[in-house]
C-alpha cells in the first residue's frame, strides 16, 4: 500500500511538474486572433458603436407616430354628493412637418455613428501597435536569452583558458580577475534576461486580453515585411486614415447641427387625434373622440434660437480646423515614421557587417592569444566587441520590427492588416 501511494505521489508530481514547465507556442496570427475577441479596448469601441446607434434610433422615432394610453378612475364629493369617474381611451401624434429638424438629427447622428466606427478602426490600430510591440518585445527577449547563454559560454571559456596561462605563469593575476568579473557579469545577464523575459510574457498576455499569466513563447523570424522602399504618396495615406476619417465624420455632424438650429425658425405642424370612453360607472360607455392640427411658432425666446446657430456654426468651424491640423499632424507622422523605417532597415545591415566583423576578429584573436602571439588586454577588447556586437545587431533586427509596427500604425491600419 505504502509503495503505491508513492508511485502515486510520484506521478501526481511528475505531472505537476510538466504542466507547470510547459510552455505556449504562438504565432503572430495567434496573436491577433486572440486579441481580436478578448481585448477589452476593442470590446470598448464597439459598445460605443453600439450607443450610438441607439441613439440614432431615440432621434428617429420623433418621425414616427406617438401613440399613448390612459386609463384613470377618481371619486370627488360635493354638497354631500358624491361622483365617480373613470376614463380610458388612446391618444396619438404624428410630426407633419418641422422643417428639416428632426432628418437633419438623425443625418448628425449617422455621422456620430460612423466617427464612432472610425474611432473603433483607430482603437484597433492601437491595439495592433501595442501586440505587435509586445509580441517583437518577447521575441527579442527570447533571442537574448540565448544570446546571454552563449556569452556566458564564451565568458567561461575565456576564464579556462585564462586560467590555464595563470597557472603556468604566462598571465598575470589582474587578467585572471577580469576574466573571472567577466563571467560574474555574464552569469548576472543570464538572469536578467531570464527576467525580462516574463516581464515581455506578461505584457503579451495583457495585450491579448487575457487574465491570467502563462509561459508563453513566440515563433517568427526577424524580417520586415513592410519595407516601404520607394516612399509612397503620404497625403493619399492620410485620407484613408481612420483618425482623420473620424475628423471629417464630427465636422458633417456639425453641419447637420447648424441646418437643424435653423429649422427653429420655421412653425412646426403635428396631427393629434384621441379617442377614449368616459362614465360614472366601469366601463365607462360614453364614447368620445377628437381630431386635429396642432402648429406651433415661438415667437420671443431672448435670442436662443439665434444663438443656437451661431454655437453651432462655431462647432463647425472648430471640427473643420481640427480636421486640417489632424490631416497635417498625421501626414507629418508617416514622413516620421517612413524615415525612421528607412534607417532601421539600414542599420540592420551595418550592424550585421559588424558582427561578421567581430566574429571573424574574435577567432584569429583567440588562436593568437593561445599562441602568445596577442597580450590579454588587446585579446579581451576584441571580445568585448564580439559581445557588444551580438547585443547591438540584435536591438537592431528589433528595432526594425517596432519602426514597421509604427510605419502600419502610422498608415492607420487595424489587427486586419494583411500582410502581418
Amino acid at each position: 500500500m505504502r509503495l503505491k501511494l508513492s508511485i502515486f505521489f510520484l506521478s501526481f508530481l511528475i505531472i505537476a511538474a510538466f504542466e507547470a514547465g510547459a510552455e505556449e507556442t504562438l504565432t503572430w496570427q495567434d496573436c491577433v486572433r486572440q486579441a481580436a475577441l478578448n481585448h477589452p479596448d476593442l470590446i470598448s469601441a464597439q459598445e460605443s458603436i453600439k450607443q450610438e446607434q441607439a441613439d440614432k434610433k431615440i432621434t428617429a422615432s420623433a418621425l414616427f407616430p406617438q401613440i399613448d394610453s390612459n386609463l384613470s378612475g377618481s371619486t370627488a364629493k360635493a354638497s354631500g354628493a358624491t361622483t365617480d369617474t373613470y376614463t380610458y381611451g388612446l391618444t396619438g401624434t404624428q410630426l407633419l412637418f418641422d422643417a428639416g429638424k428632426t432628418s437633419n438629427n438623425v443625418k448628425a447622428a449617422e455621422e456620430n455613428i460612423k466617427a464612432s466606427e472610425h474611432d473603433f478602426k483607430f482603437t484597433s490600430s492601437e491595439v495592433r501597435l501595442r501586440l505587435r510591440t509586445a509580441f517583437i518585445n518577447l521575441l527579442k527577449a527570447q533571442k537574448l536569452l540565448d544570446i546571454t547563454q552563449e556569452i556566458y559560454n564564451i565568458r567561461r571559456g575565456n576564464l579556462e583558458l585564462i586560467t590555464l596561462r595563470y597557472e603556468s605563469g604566462l598571465e598575470h593575476k589582474g587578467a585572471l580577475m577580469n576574466a573571472q568579473a567577466n563571467l560574474a557579469d555574464a552569469e548576472f545577464e543570464v538572469h536578467q534576461a531570464k527576467r525580462g523575459l516574463q516581464v515581455s510574457q506578461r505584457q503579451l498576455i495583457k495585450e491579448m486580453g487575457r487574465s491570467k499569466f502563462t509561459s508563453l513563447r513566440v515563433e517568427e523570424e526577424f524580417k520586415v515585411s513592410d519595407e516601404a522602399l520607394e516612399k509612397p504618396d503620404l497625403e493619399g495615406l492620410a485620407a484613408g486614415n481612420p483618425s482623420l476619417a473620424k475628423f471629417t465624420s464630427q465636422k458633417n455632424f456639425a453641419l447637420f447641427s447648424i441646418k437643424a438650429a435653423r429649422a427653429e425658425f420655421f412653425p412646426g405642424l403635428s396631427a393629434e387625434a384621441g379617442a377614449n370612453k368616459r362614465g360614472s360607472k366601469w366601463p365607462p360607455e360614453d364614447d368620445r373622440w377628437n381630431a386635429g392640427l396642432v402648429l406651433s411658432l415661438p415667437l420671443f425666446e431672448g435670442g436662443l434660437r439665434r444663438a443656437q446657430i451661431e454655437r453651432a456654426k462655431a462647432i463647425y468651424n472648430q471640427a473643420e480646423a481640427d480636421e486640417q491640423s489632424a490631416k497635417d499632424g498625421i501626414i507629418l507622422t508617416l514622413e516620421q515614421a517612413w524615415k525612421a523605417l528607412q534607417d532601421a532597415l539600414e542599420t540592420v545591415g551595418v550592424q550585421n557587417r559588424f558582427l561578421e566583423a567581430a566574429e571573424e576578429r574574435s577567432r584569429i584573436a583567440e588562436a593568437q592569444y593561445s599562441l602568445g602571439m596577442i597580450q590579454f588586454d588587446n585579446w579581451i577588447i576584441i571580445q568585448d566587441n564580439l559581445v557588444g556586437a551580438k547585443k547591438a545587431f540584435l536591438d537592431a533586427r528589433a528595432n526594425a520590427l517596432l519602426a514597421e509596427a509604427s510605419w502600419i500604425q502610422a498608415k492607420g491600419e487595424t489587427l486586419e492588416y494583411a500582410q502581418k
